[in-house]
């Protein structure tokens, strides 16, 4: 008799079951909402990340505070000057001596000063229309001294031009260059930055959460309970899945409705696009934690793996924060292995642009393929034995 019972049992393991796997997905539905740590990722932490990725990171240039001493006298210094004044990226500071602009910019108080010499206005009137300007920036950052001298450059290129027209002349310059932005036409980077916030968002909810999920029950002790039942190994592993990626769903939902409607981030895609997207990067991070969780089988090991092998690299090598084409050779290649990169291009494009199925298929097949490879590293991890 018990022969033929293990028997059965054998043979009803063998056999894919919904029953089975409709009360192991409430059994993992259970948990998720009766533990509070999992309410808090899921929920709270989400709205939390894209509200700091939103508000506390912003790449756009800032005003710059410029000194100004002006030792020259006329209109044409008088203009330049006011030209200046009217530029609102730059918040003009007036100076009576060169030693107090040296002082300020020593001390960071001002990012660059520019000094009209004396003979400014003589020369102007002269035929040549050439006059010479001190422009001095903050050379310990160089990116904010190369706004500073491109600024004033733009503003005395304006400032010629209409010199020249209110004088009844014709400004001759070998080209004209007229910058014009399709996608992004106010040149905010939040309207990138918060895009790809969610992917670093997505990354958390799924890679750090199931990567506790199998370590779990091995520590409470319920693994062995459920070795001992007749469940499939694709039935558990379905159990593990579902109900995390119905969890990582609703939060991608949440972090678009609050970039959209709070944060005013224009949503030019459709949602089967970023539906598509987002399964296939939610699987794929999914795969990633439990296959983590499955190896190591320790919470807290599983959580540190999770954050170095998931989260670290969507932070840092997906192109979220920082240009992949800048990158050395070694580290764009590597970025290619990273499911993360894929899903910020796609989620910027639908954001930005629209649902172009064309620009999104490679993106798509890429995360199709990282899914099936993660999620078939776990069902070769996972073993119905004890070890």
């Amino acid at each position: 008799m018990k022969g033929e019972h293990r028997t059965s049992n054998e043979r009803a393991s063998v056999g894919f079951s919904l029953r089975r796997l409709k009360a192991l997905c409430w059994k993992e539905t259970l948990q998720i909402f009766r533990d509070p740590s999992s309410n808090l990722i899921a929920f709270v932490l989400p709205l939390v990340l894209i509200f700091v990725f939103g508000y506390g990171i912003n790449l756009d240039t800032p005003v710059l505070r410029i000194g100004l001493l002006n030792e020259a006298s006329g209109t044409e210094a008088d203009g330049f000057a006011k030209a200046l004044q009217g530029t609102p990226s730059m918040e003009i500071r007036h100076y009576e001596d060169r030693k107090s602009l040296e002082t300020d910019i020593t001390h960071s108080q001002i990012r660059g000063f520019v000094i009209i010499p004396e003979d400014f206005s003589r020369l102007m009137k002269q035929q040549s229309d050439t006059a010479p300007l001190q422009v001095v920036a903050d050379g310990s950052e160089p990116n904010t001294a190369q706004f500073v001298g491109a600024y004033i450059n733009g503003v005395w290129q304006t400032w010629m031009m209409q010199r020249a027209q209110d004088r009844g002349e014709e400004l001759k310059r070998e080209f004209s260059l007229e910058a014009r932005y399709w996608y992004n036409p106010s040149a905010n980077s939040r309207n990138f930055l918060i895009p790809g916030s969610i992917t670093v968002i997505m990354t958390v909810i799924g890679a750090l959460l199931t990567s506790l999920v199998v370590a779990r029950e091995w520590e409470r002790g319920t693994m062995e309970a459920l070795l001992a039942s007749p469940i499939t190994r694709t039935e558990f592993l379905l159990s593990k899945i579902i109900p995390y990626y119905i969890l990582g769903m609703v939060s991608l939902a949440m972090c678009v409705a609050a970039a959209r409607f709070i944060m005013g981030v224009p949503f030019r895609g459709g949602p089967p696009a970023l539906f598509v997207t987002g399964s296939f990067f939610l699987l794929s991070v999914l795969g990633i934690g439990l296959a983590i969780s499955t190896a190591t089988k320790n919470q807290f090991n599983a959580a540190q793996a999770a954050l170095n092998a998931a989260f670290l690299p969507a932070m840092m090598l997906s192109g979220f924060i920082y240009e992949i084409s800048s990158m050395p050779a070694f580290l764009r290649g590597v970025t290619h292995l990273i499911p993360a990169r894929y899903f910020v291009s796609s989620i910027q494009t639908i954001f930005q642009v629209g649902s172009p199925w064309k620009v999104l298929m490679p993106d798509i097949l890429f995360l199709m393929g990282s899914a099936a490879f993660f999620l078939g590293l776990t069902a070769r991890l996972t073993k119905r034995r004890m070890e």
